[in-house]
C-alpha cells in the first residue's frame, strides 16, 4: 500500500481529536490536522530501510503523539515536532527518529536562509549607503544606484551561501567575527584572486611573475 492510500485509510480515525488549533511559527493559529503528523512520520520512515511501519504502526504512533498535546494550552508546531521525535525514540524507532530530526533540521536551515536573505535584500533595497555598511562595503560599487544595488544582491547572496554552505563553520565564524578576512568572498567558489583569474589556468599556463 503506498503512502497516499495509507493516509486515506487512516485519516478518519483522527477526526475526533480534542485539539483543534495549532500555532504556526509566524504566530498564526490554524486548524490542527493530525494527518500531517502521520504523513511526516511516514516520510521519515520511508527514508530508512530496516524499520518498516505498517498502517497500524503509523496510526498508533500518531495517536500517541496527539494524546500528549494539551487542548488547554497553545500548541505550537515546534512542540508537536518535539513530541514526534520523543515518541519515535520511546517506541524504538531510532533510525526513523534520526531521519525525522535531519529532515527537520534541514527545513529549519532553509527557513532561516530565506529569512536572512530577505533581511539582507530589504536593507539593500530600502536603505541608503549612509545608513547601511552593507551598501558601502565595496568601494568600487555605488550601492545607491540601480546597478550597484543589483550587483550587491548577487554579491551578498553569494557570500551568504559561502558562509553557510561552503566554508567550515569555524572559518566562517572567524570571518564574521573579524578574526580573519576572506577577500572577495563572493567569488570564493569561482576564484581565489582579486582579479578573478582562474587559478588552475594561472598555475598551469602562466609565467610566474615572482621568484622566491
Amino acid at each position: 500500500m503506498n503512502n497516499d492510500k495509507i493516509i486515506a485509510a487512516i485519516a478518519p480515525a483522527f477526526t475526533a481529536l480534542m485539539i483543534e488549533k495549532i500555532q504556526k511559527r509566524n504566530g498564526q493559529m490554524v486548524a490542527f490536522d493530525s494527518v500531517k503528523i502521520l504523513n511526516a512520520i511516514s516520510r521519515a520512515n520511508m527514508a530508512v530501510e530496516d524499520e518498516v511501519m505498517d498502517p497500524a504502526d503509523l496510526s498508533y504512533l500518531t495517536q500517541k503523539v496527539c494524546s500528549q498535546l494539551n487542548p488547554d494550552e497553545v500548541v505550537t508546531v515546534e512542540h508537536v515536532q518535539d513530541v514526534v521525535e520523543e515518541t519515535l525514540i520511546r517506541f524504538d524507532y531510532a533510525k526513523t527518529a534520526k531521519a525525522y530530526i535531519l529532515y527537520r533540521a534541514e527545513h529549519t536551515k532553509i527557513r532561516q536562509t530565506e529569512s536572512d536573505l530577505m533581511d539582507i535584500y530589504s536593507k539593500l533595497t530600502y536603505s541608503s549607503a549612509m545608513d547601511e555598511d552593507i551598501k558601502r562595503e565595496n568601494a568600487n560599487i555605488d550601492g545607491d544606484t540601480a546597478m550597484g544595488t543589483m550587483l550587491k544582491y548577487g554579491s551578498e547572496g553569494a557570500k551568504y551561501f559561502v558562509d553557510n554552505y561552503v566554508l567550515p563553520k569555524d572559518i566562517a565564524a572567524a570571518h564574521i567575527n573579524g578574526d580573519i578576512h576572506i577577500h572577495d568572498k563572493d567569488f570564493y567558489m569561482l576564484t581565489e584572486t582579486c582579479c578573478q583569474i582562474d587559478l588552475i589556468k594561472l598555475f598551469k599556463n602562466a609565467t610566474p611573475m615572482f621568484a622566491f
